[in-house]
């Protein structure tokens, strides 16, 4: 699983697909909410506000 601004995003599928070997499902974190989780503020790669969840 993975949280990633925009600019990290193609970077986390591939990274997703080569450890799991399947496609990634891609969550837009600003049209979805989760009640018993608090995405981290910032991207995995860079400081940037975290926006996709790779999972």
């Amino acid at each position: 699983m993975y949280v990633v601004c925009k600019e990290h995003l193609e970077l986390a599928i591939d990274m997703f697909v080569d450890e799991y070997e399947e496609a990634p499902d891609v969550v837009d974190l600003k049209q979805v909410t989760f009640t018993a989780w608090e995405p981290p503020a910032h991207c995995d790669r860079c400081k940037a506000p975290g926006r996709y969840l790779v999972v």
